[in-house]
């Protein structure tokens, strides 16, 4: 079988009504974990990330539950650990850093990870690729209609009801769930296209703005930071791009830094990329309200934080600390 690149989402602020899509919506849990495309053939099967990059190695309990359980196919879905209470991102940071070997297999055993199906896209040399979504789930179901259980392989939920999508993010969102994915009912599945939609479950928090990059006098991006349990302040994420006015009005409440200040003179790379960036360091006077999704490690973001506006009324010293790792 030939490579298919996994179809892809863009952000979207609002959910949609049922009626924005073409057919009508379909909403599904956006999970916190791995994509995935799992394939199986005649002689075995495997898993590939969303840049098809092989990870059969590194979650083999998952590649050999794709060969036990589902016939010839291939399958697009999110690999997810369960802690029994909720979504745990970390242990599959855990896995990935193993990149097989017999770490990964001690892991599997102790940490096993589940692969959460979402979509067919082939099935026993059958391309699914330009048939609707309706028909792809129904065959999806099909599929699993024959699949034992227990199993490392689930079928995804998915509703046409809106009110039952925001039931689910109400009761999943403490759990580790990041929001929604939305696809239209009679959409075909287009390999690396932006052709669904997510929504992001968010909050607000307050956090020390200790960095920027561009220049104090017109910043571009925020470098956010709160303090740990040993008074250390820590570099927990980046805001997204400022709008113009938002970059003027914030230009006049920050100052460079002096020597002594803690972070050091490159950004870590972002999540996925292996780039460091190069930031101006301020004063960590500055306290402002940000827009962050869920998908967090111990108040880390894993995603640029949005700004909402400065906290005149709060210093850093009110600013709740990070949690010890």
């Amino acid at each position: 079988m030939a490579r298919i690149e996994p179809m892809l989402a863009k952000l979207v602020e609002k959910i949609p009504e049922p009626g924005a899509c073409r057919g009508g919506c379909r909403y599904e849990p956006k999970l916190d974990g791995f994509r995935a495309l799992g394939t199986v053939a005649e002689r075995g099967a495997g898993l590939t990330s969303r840049t098809g990059k092989s990870l059969s190695a590194v979650f083999p309990e998952v590649r050999d539950a794709l060969f036990d359980r589902l016939p010839e196919c291939t399958v697009d879905g999110e690999i997810v650990h369960w802690t029994g209470q909720r979504f745990d991102f970390n242990a599959l940071l855990r896995r990935n850093a193993t990149r097989g070997g017999w770490r990964a297999l001690e892991l599997a055993a102790q940490e096993p990870a589940y692969l959460i199906v979402f979509d067919l896209l082939e099935i026993q040399g059958e391309s699914l690729l330009r048939r609707p979504l309706t028909e792809r789930r129904g065959r999806l179901e099909e599929v699993f209609a024959d699949v034992p259980r227990p199993s490392l392989i689930q079928l995804g939920m998915q509703t046409a009801d809106v009110e039952v999508a925001r039931e689910w993010v109400e009761a999943l969102g403490p759990l580790g769930v990041e929001g929604l994915v939305i696809k239209a009912a009679d959409g075909a599945y287009t390999p690396a296209k932006r052709g669904w939609s997510k929504w992001r479950i968010r909050d607000t928090i307050d956090v020390i703005v200790g960095g920027v990059t561009g220049k104090a006098t017109s910043p571009r991006e925020l470098v956010l930071g709160r303090y740990d349990t040993a008074g250390r302040l820590v570099i927990v994420g980046r805001s997204t791009p400022l709008r113009t006015a938002e970059a003027a009005d914030l230009a006049g409440r920050l100052h460079p830094a002096g020597p002594h200040h803690p972070w050091p003179e490159t950004l870590p790379p972002r999540w996925g990329s292996r780039t460091r960036t190069r930031y101006v360091r301020v004063r960590p006077e500055l306290v402002v309200e940000v827009s962050a999704d869920v998908a967090q490690d111990q108040g880390r973001m894993r995603h640029p934080a949005r700004y909402v506006r400065p906290r005149n009324d709060v210093g850093p010293e009110d600013v709740p600390v990070v949690p010890e790792r």
